[in-house]
């Protein structure tokens, strides 16, 4: 069996663990209560009728996106492709979903950072924006903190944007290749059921970036044909996410 096939059978694993995991602690590891998940159809009703609004009574909306180095825009480092980024492509997409909306999407993704940081600097970068979104983004390198780290800083900021009365998209981890996703207890896995969970928790959005490459590769896809390097996702991989992210903007 190749690498291909080994990657395919893990995601396809892994998918069947993502419809389990939202429904369990991450934490403890123990039942909970079915989590009410917002409803992407109405949790942006009031960014898209601002978007929608037409001269002279519109305004700028900014939306920041904050995390790691895949919102950054990092390919396979150290080239960053910005404008093959899900923040561009979401900035895309939202132009053509608006026509007649100021919309200006600003990162402040730093490669190689992990949750812990991101919320120590969160007030200064990213609230003092006062941005009418906030997308976070810090799966992939929170492995590194564990969960009780990554909890703590992901919740932060979620609490922070709330009382900001700034709505928020919490991002599940694009793929790591070296992840077995076919195991529940691969971090990947973890972080992303964590995440899944700080979502239903705080009454936020959730954009499920796992769980596309999941359905992509259960569809008859190859891990690789969205991937740039073994951590970072190509055009076609960020093309995933941004998809997701526009379930949240439905006309």
């Amino acid at each position: 069996m190749d690498h291909l096939e080994i990657s395919r059978r893990s995601l396809l694993g892994g998918a069947a663990i993502c419809l389990t995991a939202i429904q369990q602690s991450t934490l403890g590891g123990e039942e909970s209560p079915t989590p009410k998940v917002v409803d992407p159809q109405t949790y942006l009703a009031k960014f898209r009728e601002l978007a929608a609004a037409k001269w002279p009574k519109n305004r700028a909306l900014r939306i920041v996106c904050h995390g790691h180095s895949v919102p950054a825009g990092y390919f396979v480092t150290p080239v960053v492709r910005t404008f093959d980024s899900y923040p561009h492509l979401l900035h895309v997409g939202l132009a053509e979903r608006f026509p007649t909306a100021v919309i200006n999407v600003v990162v402040t993704a730093i490669g190689g950072e992990a949750s812990v940081t991101g919320a120590a600097r969160f007030e200064k970068d990213v609230l003092s924006l006062q941005p009418d979104l906030i997308t976070i983004d810090y799966a992939l390198n929170d492995r590194r903190l564990g969960l009780q780290a990554a909890h703590k800083a992901w919740s932060s900021m979620i609490l922070a944007a709330k009382k900001a009365g700034v709505p928020v998209l919490l991002l599940t981890p694009t793929p790591d290749t070296k992840a077995k996703l076919n195991e529940e207890t691969d971090p990947l896995n973890q972080h992303a059921a964590q995440i899944r969970a700080l979502a239903a928790e705080h009454a936020v959005g959730l954009v499920d970036s796992l769980a596309a490459f999941q359905a992509a590769v259960a569809a008859g896809k190859e891990l690789t044909d969205f991937m740039s390097q073994v951590n970072h996702p190509n055009r076609a991989g960020h093309e995933l996410v941004a998809q997701k992210l526009m379930e949240y903007f439905p006309k």
